[in-house]
């Protein structure tokens, strides 16, 4: 079983994030926090990588729809008239593609970050994924004001700019899927002995 000091976990800075100069703050917040920089790459994701990266499974693109769904409804906006569909793996679909669409926009940096809870300890730094929603002090929050309101009826993605891999088993395939072997480093930090 792996050390807890060995978890490992992918962030993506997004093209808003890397257009708006962000990485630096990105890269800072992770390291203030006590997490090691593993692995960091500047590239132009094609869509082919993008359509690799997130799940094709129906569950995950029905997850998409609902949710778009939901957000129609709460601010009383018709999905069929807008979208053309209420049916949640329809939208699902849409909205994936309009992810791929978007992440393909521009340059991104890709991360490979180890430390203690790496996953969750990441996820609390770049906060919630609707930027409107997340708390000041993340990322997400003290940087972006977007929201599926306005990215849905403009259809395209939330500009949230980052990606931060949501579990165990997403970070294992996303960080095979954006980094090699020899491109992840291992070292100590040099406060590691007095912080753990």
């Amino acid at each position: 079983m792996m050390h807890p000091k060995q978890e490992k976990t992918l962030v993506l800075v997004k093209p808003d994030g890397v257009k708006r100069g962000l990485v630096g703050e990105v890269i800072s917040r992770i390291e203030k926090r006590g997490l090691k920089i593993v692995g960091l790459e500047m590239f132009q994701a094609s869509p082919q990588q993008v359509d690799g990266h997130y799940p094709k499974d129906e569950k995950w693109i029905r997850r998409l729809g609902e949710k778009t769904l939901k957000n129609y409804q709460s601010y009383g906006f018709d999905a069929k008239k807008e979208l053309g569909s209420e049916d949640p793996m329809e939208i699902g679909k849409l909205v994936r593609s309009w992810l791929i669409n978007y992440m393909t926009s521009g340059p991104m940096v890709k991360i490979a970050v180890e430390g203690i809870h790496a996953i969750s300890m990441v996820r609390k730094i770049v906060g919630s994924s609707m930027p409107s929603e997340a708390e000041m002090g993340t990322i997400r929050g003290d940087f972006s004001v977007d929201d599926a309101t306005a990215a849905n009826r403009d259809k395209r993605a939330i500009h949230n700019l980052v990606h931060a891999s949501e579990n165990e088993e997403e970070a294992e395939h996303e960080l095979n899927f954006w980094f090699s072997a020899e491109d992840v480093f291992d070292y100590k930090r040099a406060e590691e002995d007095v912080m753990f």
